[in-house]
């Protein structure tokens, strides 16, 4: 997606403690993100009318099996904008506790950073 003009950058962090889900660990990531953004801006300075269509939102996802991400479920996580998502390879897996009763696959955590860039027309 390409912006004509950028308004903001964030990053944020989230963490799949059970369950290896690069899906999991992205909502929390890009949740994240969206919490420390307040974009007033948009409507009191730029004075925008229609947020879903005149804002640009570009998520990308770095986490450790970009191709099981499900980019519509992303999506999902913003409440803006005219949406797009990238998974790159990335994040973190490390190791932690396995515990079955908890969903875990294996003893790893998911590790997801996520960048959101908001642009406008």
């Amino acid at each position: 997606m390409c912006f004509i003009k950028r308004y903001v950058i964030e990053f944020g962090l989230g963490a799949d403690f059970h369950g290896q889900d690069v899906n999991r660990a992205a909502e929390k990531a890009v949740t994240d993100a969206v919490s420390r953004s307040c974009l007033c801006g948009l409507k009191e300075i730029l004075e925008l009318r229609d947020m879903d269509n005149e804002v640009l939102v570009n998520v990308t996802l770095a986490v450790s099996n970009p191709e099981k991400i499900d980019a519509e479920r992303i999506k999902k996580c913003l409440p803006i904008g005219r949406k797009n998502v990238i998974a790159v390879k990335g994040g973190l897996k490390v190791s932690g506790l396995y515990y079955p009763v908890f969903g875990d696959l294996d003893d790893s955590i998911e590790v997801a950073i996520a960048c959101i860039e908001v642009g406008i027309k």
